[in-house]
C-alpha cells in the first residue's frame, strides 16, 4: 500500500512488479473469479491489424481474437480495481460470457507486436523519409549534391593536371585552416575544463511527494547472447521503481541465440523482448524506431548491449529534465571505458572517450551549441522524440544525426554526469570496422544537413553552423587528410633544411609553422583533453600508451577512406561490433 501511494500506482501493480506473484497465475485466478475462460497465449494470426491496434502494446486492455468457425472472442486484461464492476456486469448479462476471455498483459502485447509486425517494420523504415525527406539519409546525394560533387572533383583533377604546384598550395592552405579550427575548438574545451569545473545543471530534486513517471529503456541487441545476462544484471541495478519501468530488449527475428538467451533468464515483469522482422536496412536505428510506438514512458533512455549504466542515472536524468526548459529534450550521459589496460587500442579509445564525453560535449552543452550525441546513454522526452520522427534507420551514426536534427528543429541537448561503463575494442580489426561505420555515418550526416545550406544557417544560426562544420566536416577532412598533412610537413622540413636554418619564402615558413601547430598541437590537446577528466585509476590504466596517438590518428585516416568507399558501394551496411562479458580486466 505504501509503495503504491509513493509510486502513484496500485497495490496490484506493485505486487506484480515485485515478482512475488506470477502474472499468469494471477490473471488465471481473476478469470476463475469472473467465470471466464483464460487464454495464456494468443495466436497472432487470429488478430486483425486494424487501426488503433498499437494502443494495446502500450496499455493492453482488450483485444479482438477471430476464429474461422465461430464468433470472435474479446480478450480482456481485468484490473483488481474494476473487478467487482465487471463481475456485476456479467451477473446482469450472462450472455456476454461466451464472447469474453481473460489473458495477461504480456500475452496481449506479444500478439499485437506480431500481428502488426510487417506494417510496423515498414513504417519504421519509411516514416522519416516520407514525412521529412530532407532529414533522411536514404538518398546519399540529394538533388544537385551529386552533380556539385562531380563538378568539384573534375575541377580539382583539372587544376592538379594544369597547375599542380598552385593546386597543391591551395589544398595545403585549406587543410591547414580546417585543422587549425578543429584544434582551437578542442583547445577551448580544454581551457574550459582547466579553468573551471563543469557547471552542472541546477537540477533540484523533483517534489518527493509527486509520483515518478514511467521511464522506458530501449536496448537493441544483435548476436549478443554472450552479454545478455550481464546486460540484464546491469539494468536490474537501476534505481527506479520496478512498477514504473518499461524495458524493451529489441532483437532481430533471425537472431535465435540472443532471443533464447534472454528468455532463459526468466525476465522480470518490466522487461519485454521485442522481435523485429527481418527487413532492410539491418541497422540499430531501424530496430529502435520499430520499438518506439510501444514505448509507454514519459522519458526513454537508449543503451547498448554491453552497457553498465550508473544505478542513479535515471534519477539524475529525471531531475535534470524537471529543472530544464521544455525545449531541452535530450540528455547525454558520459561513457567511460573500463578495459584500457587490455591493449593500446582500448587505451587510446578510453583517452578519446574521456576527452569527448567529459571535455568537449560538456563545453558544447554549456555554450548552447549542438551536441553530436554518443550512440548510447541518451535520454529523451518521449513525446518530442516521436514528434521529430525518432531515429533515421538509414544513418550509420543515428546518434550524431539525431542530436543535430533536434537542434535545427529548435530543441536542445544537455549533458548529465552519472556515467555508463563500456568496453572498448581491443583489436585492430574490430576497431577498424566500428570506426569505418562511424565515419560513414558522419559523412551521411554532413550530406543530409548540407542539402540546403542557406536553410540550415537560418535554422541553426551562424555560430552553430560554423561549429557544426568544424566538428563534422573538419573531423572528416582532418581524418582523410592526415597522411597528406604529415607529408606536407615532411616536405617543408626538407625544403627548409635544403635552404639552411630558415626559409626565405614567408608562405613556406608560415605553412611550416601551421603544420607544426596542427599536427603536434592536435596530438597534445587530444591527450590533454582525455587525461584531464580521468581519475588516477584511469590514468594508470591508460599508462604510457598515449605515445601511440600518431599511429591511432593514421588508423583513423584508414577508417575514413574505407568509409568513403563504403558510402558509394554499400552505404547501409552495419559493421557489427562484437562484445564479450566483462572480465577481471575492468578498472572501474
Amino acid at each position: 500500500m505504501l509503495l503504491a501511494q509513493a509510486h502513484g500506482t496500485t497495490v496490484e501493480d506493485e505486487l506484480l512488479a515485485s515478482g512475488e506473484i506470477d502474472e499468469t497465475l494471477y490473471f488465471e485466478a481473476l478469470a476463475d473469479i469472473l467465470g471466464l475462460d483464460f487464454m495464456p497465449a494468443i495466436d497472432p494470426g487470429r488478430v486483425q491489424d486494424i487501426e488503433g491496434l498499437d494502443s494495446q502494446i502500450v496499455w493492453p486492455e482488450l483485444l479482438r481474437v477471430h476464429h474461422p468457425s465461430r464468433a470472435p472472442v474479446t480478450v480482456i486484461v481485468p484490473s483488481l480495481g474494476r473487478l467487482s464492476e465487471l463481475a456485476a456486469l456479467l451477473e446482469r448479462t450472462p450472455q456476454l460470457r461466451p464472447s469474453l476471455a481473460v489473458s495477461t498483459p504480456a500475452a496481449v502485447r506479444e500478439a499485437v507486436w506480431q500481428a502488426g509486425s510487417q506494417r510496423r517494420v515498414s513504417a519504421a523504415t519509411r516514416s522519416l523519409f516520407e514525412t521529412a525527406p530532407l532529414h533522411s539519409a536514404r538518398i546519399t546525394f540529394w538533388g544537385k549534391q551529386g552533380f556539385y560533387a562531380g563538378v568539384m572533383l573534375c575541377i580539382m583533377a583539372a587544376a592538379a593536371a594544369v597547375l599542380p604546384l598552385l593546386s597543391l598550395l591551395m589544398l595545403h592552405i585549406v587543410l591547414t585552416l580546417f585543422y587549425l579550427a578543429n584544434f582551437l575548438v578542442r583547445l577551448y574545451a580544454l581551457g574550459c575544463a582547466f579553468l573551471q569545473e563543469p557547471v552542472r545543471m541546477a537540477a533540484k530534486p523533483p517534489d518527493a511527494t509527486s509520483p515518478l513517471p514511467v521511464y522506458s529503456v530501449l536496448v537493441a541487441l544483435y548476436k549478443e547472447e554472450s552479454v545478455a545476462a550481464q546486460l540484464v544484471h546491469a539494468l536490474d541495478q537501476l534505481d527506479w521503481p520496478r512498477s514504473r519501468l518499461d524495458i524493451k530488449l529489441i532483437c532481430e527475428e533471425d537472431d535465435a541465440a540472443t532471443i533464447a538467451a534472454l528468455r532463459a533468464l526468466r525476465l522480470a515483469r518490466e522487461y519485454e523482448v521485442v522481435v523485429v522482422p527481418v527487413h532492410m536496412p539491418r541497422t540499430k536505428p531501424k530496430a529502435l524506431s520499430y520499438a518506439l510506438p510501444g514505448v509507454r514512458g514519459s522519458y526513454v533512455a537508449v543503451y547498448d548491449a554491453e552497457d553498465r549504466p550508473h544505478p542513479g542515472q535515471l534519477r539524475e536524468a529525471h531531475a535534470a529534465f524537471t529543472a530544464a526548459p521544455q525545449h531541452v529534450i535530450c540528455l547525454q550521459a558520459p561513457l567511460i571505458i573500463t578495459n584500457a589496460r587490455q591493449s593500446w587500442w582500448s587505451a587510446l579509445f578510453a583517452l578519446e572517450y574521456a576527452g569527448l564525453f567529459r571535455g568537449l560535449l560538456p563545453m558544447l552543452s554549456l555554450t548552447g551549441l549542438p551536441l553530436p550525441l554518443g550512440g548510447t546513454s541518451n535520454h529523451f522526452r518521449t513525446m518530442e522524440l516521436k514528434k521529430i520522427g525518432g531515429w533515421d534507420p538509414y544513418n550509420m551514426t543515428e546518434d550524431a544525426d539525431l542530436g543535430l536534427r533536434l537542434y535545427r528543429l529548435g530543441y536542445r541537448s544537455r549533458v548529465i554526469f552519472k556515467p555508463t561503463l563500456e568496453e572498448a575494442p581491443i583489436s585492430r580489426t574490430v576497431w577498424l570496422g566500428q570506426r569505418t561505420r562511424w565515419f560513414k555515418g558522419w559523412l551521411q550526416t554532413w550530406l543530409v544537413l548540407m542539402r540546403k545550406p542557406g536553410q540550415l544557417i537560418g535554422e541553426m544560426g551562424w555560430l552553430a553552423f560554423i561549429v557544426f562544420q568544424i566538428l563534422i566536416a573538419g573531423l572528416l577532412l582532418s581524418a582523410l587528410s592526415h597522411p597528406f598533412v604529415i607529408g606536407f610537413l615532411a616536405y617543408l622540413t626538407w625544403l627548409m633544411l635544403e635552404d639552411g636554418t630558415h626559409a626565405d619564402d614567408w608562405l613556406t615558413f608560415w605553412l611550416f609553422i601551421g603544420d607544426i601547430v596542427n599536427i603536434f598541437g592536435s596530438y597534445a590537446v587530444f591527450v590533454s583533453l582525455g587525461l584531464n577528466p580521468m581519475t588516477a585509476r584511469e590514468k594508470r590504466a591508460t599508462g604510457w600508451r598515449w605515445i601511440f596517438v600518431p599511429v591511432y590518428w593514421l588508423a583513423m585516416s584508414v577508417a575514413a577512406w574505407k568509409a568513403l568507399a563504403e558510402l558509394r558501394e554499400n552505404p547501409f551496411s552495419w559493421n557489427k561490433t562484437p562484445h564479450v562479458p566483462v572480465g577481471n580486466h575492468s578498472e572501474s
